[in-house]
């Protein structure tokens, strides 16, 4: 009987470090993943500025990306190590912030950028902790050329870039609910949005019109100064001399064409009148001569 209560807390006893084992373990797992998770920046629209100071490594995905899915275990790892190599790890989901992904100009998924005090290189290397931790402890970052001034997602080109992408995001969201939700017919939505830009575009311009004409009003005509008004004069002496002197020159050709017109015709009367002298009298001038 003895040995057999002996056997029972000797297994009570066993089952009890069991259970404590697995307790600890699954703290000590459940803090590591906190760690990993809090260590993991989540940059929006709101706090992307934050990046532009320090040293970052960030990742642009989407929930629906399976390279996303599976490169995400290993990022939130590499996220551990982020105190211990003195940086900050990032992660922007490019569907709740699709403004970061016009200013990033993101056309593939996963995109991971390396971002040092606001210069900007985008890595290409293996998807593996390894490698994300020897580019950064290695510095091989300093390898890669940084992205030029105008495509900077500082710059005020791509800042416009991601209002557009805003727009553009907000526009769409608008046209799935008008589809879904109110089941409006999919030609009529877009007649919609068409006159909505043709009217939208109107009050634009017409807005941008009034703030010209209140920036440069149009004035009223200056008067001449004496030195327009003299010069004016002058230029007017000089037209009405030109014109009397094409007047003299008219009149002088017409008079060379009526000289020349009755020179000409004292000479055909001349020629006639010889013309008639040399020819020999007819028969009946002769008859007359003879009676």
């Amino acid at each position: 009987m003895m040995e057999l209560l002996k056997g029972r807390k000797v297994a009570s006893s066993h089952q009890i470090v069991v259970a404590l084992f697995l307790v600890i373990s699954s703290q000590c797992s459940w803090t590591s993943a906190h760690t990993s998770s809090s260590a993991l920046v989540h940059v929006n629209d709101d706090n992307w500025n934050s990046i532009l100071e320090g040293e970052w490594m960030v990742e642009f995905f989407a929930p629906w990306c399976p390279a996303c899915r599976s490169l995400q275990p290993i990022w939130e790892d590499f996220a551990s190590w982020s105190n211990d190599l003195g940086i900050k790890v990032g992660q922007v989901d490019i569907t709740s912030s699709p403004g970061l992904s016009g200013r990033f100009m993101i056309t593939a998924l996963p995109t991971i950028f390396h971002v040092k005090d606001g210069q900007f290189r985008q890595y290409k290397g293996p998807r593996s902790k390894e490698e994300f931790l020897g580019f950064v402890e290695e510095k091989r970052w300093e390898t890669l050329e940084p992205i030029s001034s105008w495509q900077s997602p500082s710059s005020v080109q791509m800042t416009m870039v991601s209002q557009f992408y805003k727009i553009s995001m907000n526009l769409r969201n608008i046209m799935t609910v008008m589809l879904e939700e109110y089941g409006i017919p999919t030609w009529a939505a877009y007649l919609m949005f068409g006159v909505a830009t043709i009217v939208i575009g109107l009050i634009l311009g017409l807005i941008l019109v009034c703030v010209i004409d209140f920036i440069y009003p149009p004035g009223a005509p200056m008067p001449p100064s004496p030195q327009q008004s003299s010069s004016q004069g002058k230029k007017k002496d000089k037209d009405s001399d030109d014109d009397d002197f094409t007047e003299e020159i008219q009149d002088e050709e017409s008079q060379d064409e009526d000289t020349n017109n009755e020179q000409g015709e004292e000479k055909e009367e001349k020629e006639d009148v010889s013309e008639n002298k040399s020819s020999p009298p007819s028969t009946s001038t002769r008859r007359r001569r003879k009676d």
